[in-house]
């Protein structure tokens, strides 16, 4: 990764670690002091287990990876890809992973799953927003209504597709499972096969499938932007695709190591977003994307971001609630806490 990348990680560290430092004990700043600190061994890197899915949220990871990989991190981070959710809950659920990205919903369910347990977690950023389209082979979808009687092809049962599109779909005034047909398939590979092999087919898919789809059929369409939707349903929230979780034990143990990895995983979706054109490499090598060219085209399109403290609080609340207030099961039967908020 560039040197930039490393630095950028390095003082954003600096930073968050500043915020706490009024509230520690002053230390001993005499000559003996300093010359003892200034001998003493750098620590070890930490080992930071990280479960990420393949699709928009390893994109903007792809910058750290490579640190890791070249031995260069700051840490030592662990990151192990996965093609679902469900593959991922076990592991936060029972404490097997430090770290993991995770579809916002999901995140909720975990927590309430996981409270008061050796496995509690928190949200410590947003890392993706709404990538959701619902995508066609054809033109016969213009509006939500329009889905009424169609077979539609998704992932994401018991994630945030499922429960978006539902929401979705009620406003609109139809009733899922009744008026619309919803097929959920394992991965999102899965629903590429489908359009592009099944002329008239309806699908949900998140960047950067739509791109891959696309281009191994120039007949789909993106019929509906599913975030353009949510915002004309209810638009004092914010569509949240993805977050970062973190097991609070862990946290507690190792508060320097976390913030490390916030900056440096902040830098690395900075370092994709600005640098498209070096990323996609390193998102063929991960295998998200099968060519770096739309990989490329890609990028600008998924939402990669980064938003922690406040602004996530505010804007992830505000999703959530939506989502209790259509289908309580949807966050985990209750809304979460402030201690569901890192740091908050």
């Amino acid at each position: 990764m560039k040197k930039s990348l490393a630095t950028l990680g390095a003082l954003l560290a600096v930073s968050l670690l500043t915020a706490c430092a009024s509230s520690t004990p002053a230390t001993d700043t005499s000559p003996t002091a300093t010359v003892a600190e200034s001998q003493a061994p750098a620590p070890d890197p930490t080992t930071i287990t990280i479960a990420s899915l393949k699709g928009p949220t390893t994109m903007g990871l792809v910058g750290l990876m490579e640190d890791a990989a070249a031995g260069t991190a700051a840490e030592d981070y662990q990151v192990t890809m996965y093609g679902s959710p469900d593959e991922v809950v076990p592991l936060v659920a029972q404490g097997g992973v430090d770290v993991a990205l995770v579809p916002s919903n999901l995140a909720a369910v975990l927590y309430s799953k996981t409270k008061g347990t050796d496995a509690q977690i928190s949200v410590m950023a947003v890392n993706t927003l709404g990538v959701l389209n619902i995508v066609e082979s054809g033109d016969s979808i213009q509006s939500i209504a329009d889905l009424e009687g169609k077979t539609i092809y998704s992932t994401g049962k018991g994630a945030s597709p499922e429960y978006v599109l539902n929401y979705l779909l009620t406003q609109a005034g139809l009733t899922p499972g009744v008026d619309v047909t919803v097929e959920y398939l394992s991965e999102h590979t899965e629903v590429v096969a489908q359009l592009t092999t099944t002329p008239g087919s309806i699908g949900v898919l998140p960047q950067p499938f739509v791109t891959i789809a696309s281009a191994k059929s120039p007949d789909l369409r993106i019929a509906l932007d599913l975030t353009e939707e949510w915002a004309a349903v209810s638009p004092d929230s914010q569509l949240i695709t993805g977050v970062v979780v973190v097991r609070n034990a862990f946290a507690t143990e190792n508060p320097e190591a976390v913030a490390q990895f916030l900056a440096d995983y902040e830098a690395s979706t900075a370092w994709v977003n600005a640098n498209p054109a070096d990323a996609a490499p390193l998102i063929v090598d991960a295998g998200i994307v099968p060519e770096a060219a739309l990989a490329e085209k890609a990028i600008p399109r998924s939402y990669i971001t980064f938003v922690d403290g406040h602004e996530m609080k505010t804007s992830l609340s505000g999703y959530l609630q939506v989502l209790f207030d259509a289908d309580p099961k949807s966050v985990g039967g209750t809304m979460p806490g402030d201690d569901f908020y890192f740091g908050g």
